[in-house]
């Protein structure tokens, strides 16, 4: 099965997805951008896409709750069609589920390396938390990446849609959470400009 073209984006909403895995008991969560924006409480600007998150031994259970939909590992800029009936390759971190009848792309499963009760930081092992503490879950029971985590990883990239991101959360931030993500990032990005930010934003 070929893939659709990269942009062949309508993603699903937080809410349709928690709806369609309403009966699903094991870990899971929404990240990115969406995540800030159920932290907030409204939507602050388009999303492109909707990232979600299981654990790798979880990837079977989800995609077979899913089964609308037709997935497609996304490797190294290459996107290739997962039969059914295939395990996930173990270098693999990435799905895209694909909705064929209606010629669209409508989430982006991401894999995390974590335990059910430990959040582990995709690109450091050595950062982690208690599950618990990084995933929280909003008033309309959808899982999401607690604020700071998410912004960990956007710290990365610094793209415009991130800065606009950090701009949001900075006057929202507990002091709780500016501690932790000037940690994290004196850490990871010492230079990086969002620790004196964080600093004078008290």
């Amino acid at each position: 099965m070929n893939p659709l073209d990269e942009d062949a984006w309508d993603a699903w909403s937080p809410h349709e997805l928690g709806q369609r895995l309403r009966d699903v008991i094991l870990p899971w969560y929404v990240a990115g951008g969406w995540a800030l924006d159920i932290w907030h409480d409204e939507q602050t600007r388009e999303h492109e896409d909707l990232e979600f998150v299981v654990l790798r031994n979880d990837v079977n259970p989800f995609r077979a709750t899913l089964h609308d939909l037709d997935f497609f590992t996304v490797k190294d800029g290459a996107i290739e069609y997962l039969p059914p009936s295939a395990d996930l390759p173990s270098d693999v971190w990435q799905l895209w589920g694909a909705d064929m009848r209606h010629g669209c792309w409508r989430v982006d499963l991401m894999i995390e390396q974590g335990t059910p009760d430990l959040w582990v930081y995709k690109h450091d092992q050595t950062i982690s938390m208690a599950r618990p503490d990084a995933v929280r879950v909003s008033k309309a029971d959808i899982p999401y990446l607690a604020p700071a985590n998410v912004m960990l990883f956007k710290a990365r990239h610094c793209r415009i849609k991130d800065q606009i991101d950090f701009k949001v959360c900075l006057p929202k931030f507990s002091s709780k959470e500016k501690e932790q993500l000037i940690l994290w990032l004196d850490e990871l990005h010492p230079e990086h400009e969002w620790i004196t930010n964080l600093q004078i934003s008290g």
